[in-house]
């Protein structure tokens, strides 16, 4: 798979759930994790995150979004609940793109809304935990972009062989 991707929350204050959000960004090959304005005790985030994710790729914490700093060419995320969202079966991601999830109890600050690039819904009659539908962004993320075999027409079905790479031309 071509591209990176980044998944981080804004002002959680559940040191489990950034934990559990660090350990599912690692399992899924984040190239990074970050948070903004959350909760600082990263002990506590490791009794959720016991792959200790935060050793094994960078983990940025920024204390406000204009300490956010993305590598060019990033695309900010937003996921949220919002009528104009788009839904996320339908949405293509970009090749690089952060992924960013509001607080437990809460929604992206109007800050972070005006950063995105984009702002996507999971298609729930109301907000699931953090973690979880960090889960399910990027799950959807490794599916849409992967090299996967397409899905059988019938239930079950058998080990198809994976799409073969086209590259595509040469850069000058």
């Amino acid at each position: 798979m071509r591209g990176y991707f980044a998944i981080g929350a804004e002002r959680i204050s559940k040191p489990r759930n950034l934990g559990a959000l660090m350990r599912t960004g690692h399992a899924f090959g984040a190239s990074f994790v970050f948070s903004i304005n959350a909760a600082r005790d990263i002990k506590e985030a490791h009794s959720a995150d016991t792959s200790k994710s935060d050793a094994q790729i960078p983990f940025y914490q920024w204390d406000t979004i204009d300490d956010m700093q993305l590598p060019r060419g990033c695309q900010l995320v937003g996921i949220e609940l919002t009528d104009d969202a788009v839904m996320l079966p339908t949405f293509r991601h970009p090749p690089q793109a952060a992924y960013i999830l509001g607080p437990e109890k809460g929604n992206l600050s109007p800050e972070i809304m005006a950063r995105c690039a984009h702002v996507v819904k999971i298609p729930t009659k109301f907000c699931i935990n953090v973690s979880l539908a960090g889960a399910l962004v990027m799950y959807d993320r490794h599916l849409s972009m992967g090299s996967h075999a397409p899905r059988p027409i019938m239930p079950g079905g058998p080990d198809a062989p994976r799409r073969k790479h086209v590259p595509g031309p040469d850069r000058q």
